[in-house]
């Protein structure tokens, strides 16, 4: 059974000229437990389908079946719910609060759901151990490097242990010797874990982490690819130009 599957998935923008289709009917299905990387050009349609998927947004037409439950049928709040309980999120940006401390942010989502703040803290610090930042936990974002901000912005997500991780381009504010360091943590994830992740990004080195590999063109997906825990299978060929 897929945790995540999408039939015949539209979302169109605006009306008349200015109407756009940013996806003509997308059909994927992710597996528990799969490292999943979406690929596309600008304008492919990547970051509406990740949105779709975490339910920020609703689909014009076709569903988002989550754990085979229809997200489009839920209201805001049901889909809030699910968001909170059972999906982590990612962003380029880290968004993590500036007047925080690293295990304050980490432990923000739990005491927001009701969990002591004794207990969200040593959930925290599970968290911070497995991503490395357990001796930076009392350090607020300012004084925490590019790649130490998205590995907490990661034990964030986390916490709550949500059954898929979305990731929007989670390297992309960071050089490269970070962007290795955070891939190669998810690709952990992924294989210790078991952890269900997709990801959106434009990196296809990064890409090569996942177990699969898909291309959006125009709202469509024009191939995909499975590979190698490694990434090295076929690493260039579908992505060639991008």
């Amino acid at each position: 059974m897929y945790v995540i599957e999408t039939r015949r998935l539209t979302k169109t923008y605006g009306r008349g000229e200015a109407r756009v289709e940013a996806l003509r009917g997308v059909d994927l299905g992710v597996p528990r437990g799969e490292f999943l990387a979406i690929m596309g050009p600008s304008g492919s349609g990547k970051s509406t389908l990740l949105h779709l998927i975490g339910g920020v947004d609703v689909p014009t037409g076709g569903s988002v079946l989550f754990a085979g439950e229809d997200l489009a049928s839920l209201d805001d709040n049901g889909r809030t719910l699910i968001r909170r309980q059972r999906l982590g999120f990612i962003f380029q940006s880290f968004n993590l609060l500036p007047a925080f401390t690293a295990e304050e942010n980490v432990a923000l989502p739990l005491e927001l759901g009701g969990l002591p703040a004794a207990n969200a803290r040593r959930k925290a610090h599970d968290v911070l151990r497995l991503v490395g930042m357990y001796p930076r936990r009392r350090h607020v974002p300012s004084s925490l490097s590019g790649g130490e901000q998205q590995r907490v912005a990661i034990a964030r997500a986390l916490v709550t242990e949500p059954d898929v991780l979305l990731a929007d381009e989670p390297t992309g504010n960071l050089d490269s010797a970070n962007g290795q360091h955070v891939t190669a943590l998810l690709r952990r994830l992924a294989d210790q874990r078991e952890q269900t992740i997709v990801m959106v990004t434009h990196d296809a080195q990064v890409a090569a982490h996942a177990d699969r590999l898909v291309l959006l063109r125009d709202g469509l997906i024009e191939d995909e690819v499975a590979q190698t825990p490694s990434g090295s299978r076929r690493q260039g060929y579908l992505f060639k130009g991008f």
